[in-house]
């Protein structure tokens, strides 16, 4: 396996498990019973202010799987791995992981910085398989 689709392998069970901690949080705060048979859509009733957050940071996550995924994929079919590919997946997968520990914590100002890593490595495979680098 490519060190390109290890980093994307990890990234995405990274990102499929981001729903645990809010899970978690909607048993505490609405109990067992009341969390498993609620019908609402996700992110709405009484969650903790932090688990707000991290329902809105997953739903990003999962959005930027729809650009990283594919780029990832390309790169592997094309056989192109260098070393700006396979340093973009591991910044991806940091930059992502950071992101939504810190959005889940509420610090705005780190939060920017860190999705524009994430959107950064992604433009580092889109720009690689270009050609253009």
């Amino acid at each position: 396996m490519s060190t390109e689709l290890y980093w994307m392998t990890l990234t995405v069970l990274m990102t499929a498990l981001f729903w645990v901690p809010y899970v978690l949080d909607r048993l505490v705060v609405r109990g067992l019973w009341t969390a498993l048979i609620d019908t609402k859509p996700e992110g709405s009733g009484p969650h903790s202010v932090w688990a707000q957050r991290a329902i809105r940071a997953h739903l990003n996550a999962v959005e930027n799987l729809a650009i990283f995924v594919p780029a990832v994929l390309i790169v592997a079919i094309l056989h192109i791995s260098t070393p700006v590919t396979r340093a973009a997946v591991v910044l991806y997968f940091f930059a992502r992981l950071a992101h939504f520990l810190v959005y889940t914590a509420g610090m705005p100002v780190l939060r920017t910085p860190l999705f524009a890593a994430g959107w950064a490595a992604q433009i580092l495979l889109l720009v690689s398989i270009l050609g253009w680098i």
